[in-house]
């Protein structure tokens, strides 16, 4: 059989029989076959069966120019037939990834004139952990080597990665974390915040940092990380005194501040990155996902001048780097993905007119729903969260049942967004247009009103 002529039958039992799919329950998935995705165009991907679905995720937080960008297509296919591979080790670069690093430069916050690249998020978060580590050495501080995150954060599966993050799912499979890595709680006032107000509870989630630093002591702490809004742990916005507390506490005990903008990087919070939504400076910034919209595999990590100057100055060799860190396919297409968001003027867009018009659409619609709370969200982020009563902030006894019922349903009826426990949340591409918009939340609504049966049903409300 050939590409075009295999069925989706055909296509299932091969995928079952040789992929094992990340985050999944292999056995499970093979019982019931893999979607079969086999075109994307706009904010549509279209399955093996001529379903056209929505894409209320972009992909995997990542394509946020939308799908079937012929300029990126060009870039890739241009610089394959100039140079399609050369390595950035022993002393050699090559032009694309050169220009990728002075346009970072350009469209990141003042601080970040420099760049160190991956092929992942999950790498650029390994990254941060060997970078920060051998900042402090180098200046006679080796025993600043401990990083703090928080509890359902997510900085990437690899190791180091899995480690950052706070996820207790994934600690479980592997002896995770590895030593050097502490976790405080999650900036979430809709469980956490008890009877205090959003302000109040964004400070006292904050100094859980300055108690964990005295804990371990200032001259053990290398960095704190987090993400502007947490992605994966369910668009957890954090009140808005939550940063410039972190960000006061990072700079008075003397430790690293990482910004991971992996999800919120490159306009998805209506500015280009998360951190200058909430008006702060960090030290170091990883990257990855918008950063080519998905179009090929690459990440980073921005480096301030505060820390480049140390590791140029003092460092000497960075023993750290991956075979394509800086592929010279992968910084061609990101260049041109990222002169399309900044010359069409996409996140200035997003800000503006598109994503206050989703904010507002969103809670219009999902806010004054009997079972749903906590409706939220900044730009191209937005959530709901499946209660059992709004009234005292009560949610169903077995967390992730009724999202993943209203998962489903949503997938049947040809719309992606992702259950995070029993939240739903949205990501779609930068793109979106109003009329799309008001396409993807009518049938979301259609699809809530849908579980609403499939609950009751099951006795569940």
């Amino acid at each position: 059989m050939t590409l075009a002529t295999r069925s989706t039958a055909d296509w299932q039992a091969l995928d079952a029989a040789h992929h094992l799919h990340p985050f999944s329950d292999t056995q499970s998935l093979n019982q019931t076959g893999s979607r079969v995705v086999v075109k994307g165009d706009g904010v549509y991907i279209w399955d093996s069966e001529g379903n056209r679905i929505i894409d209320g995720m972009a992909g995997l937080w990542c394509v946020n120019l939308g799908y079937g960008r012929e300029e990126l297509a060009d870039a890739a296919y241009q610089q394959m037939r100039e140079l399609p591979f050369y390595n950035t080790f022993f002393k050699t670069t090559h032009p694309p990834v050169i220009e990728l690093s002075a346009l970072l430069a350009e469209l990141t916050p003042p601080q970040f004139n420099h760049v160190f690249l991956t092929n992942s998020g999950s790498e650029a978060n390994d990254t941060v952990i060997r970078m920060v580590r051998h900042f402090w050495a180098a200046q006679g501080q080796a025993s600043k080597k401990v990083l703090i995150g928080r509890w359902n954060g997510y900085h990437g599966s690899t190791i180091g990665g899995a480690s950052l993050g706070g996820m207790r799912y994934m600690h479980e499979q592997g002896d995770l974390p590895i030593p050097g890595i502490e976790h405080i709680e999650q900036p979430y006032w809709y469980v956490n915040g008890g009877e205090l107000s959003p302000h109040d509870y964004g400070l006292k989630a904050a100094q859980a940092l300055e108690a964990k630093i005295l804990a371990l002591g200032a001259d053990n702490v290398a960095a704190f990380v987090g993400e502007p809004i947490q992605g994966a742990g369910g668009v957890i916005v954090p009140p808005d005194s939550y940063w410039p507390e972190i960000q006061r506490i990072c700079r008075a005990y003397n430790i690293l501040l990482v910004v991971d903008e992996v999800i919120c990087g490159f306009g998805r919070t209506g500015q280009w990155f998360g951190s200058q939504h909430f008006g702060i400076e960090p030290d170091l910034m990883p990257i990855a996902k918008g950063l080519s919209s998905g179009y090929q595999p690459i990440g980073g990590v921005m480096v301030s001048d505060r820390v480049a100057q140390v590791l140029i100055q003092e460092g000497g060799d960075f023993n750290h780097g991956m075979t394509y860190s800086g592929h010279p396919v992968a910084a061609a297409v990101a260049v041109a993905n990222l002169k399309i968001l900044r010359d069409e003027g996409i996140v200035d867009q997003v800000r503006e007119k598109t994503g206050p018009y989703l904010q507002q659409k969103w809670r219009e619609t999902f806010a004054g729903h009997p079972y749903l709370d906590d409706v939220r969200g900044v730009g191209f982020l937005a959530a709901f969260t499946w209660v059992k009563d709004k009234s005292r902030r009560e949610l169903f006894a077995e967390p992730g049942t009724v999202g993943t019922i209203c998962r489903d349903i949503f997938f049947k009826n040809n719309i992606i967004m992702r259950a995070v426990g029993d939240s739903m949340v949205c990501a779609p591409p930068l793109v979106m247009t109003t009329t799309e918009i008001d396409e993807m939340i009518a049938l979301a609504a259609r699809c809530v009103d849908l579980t609403v049966q499939a609950l009751e049903a099951r006795g569940l409300v």
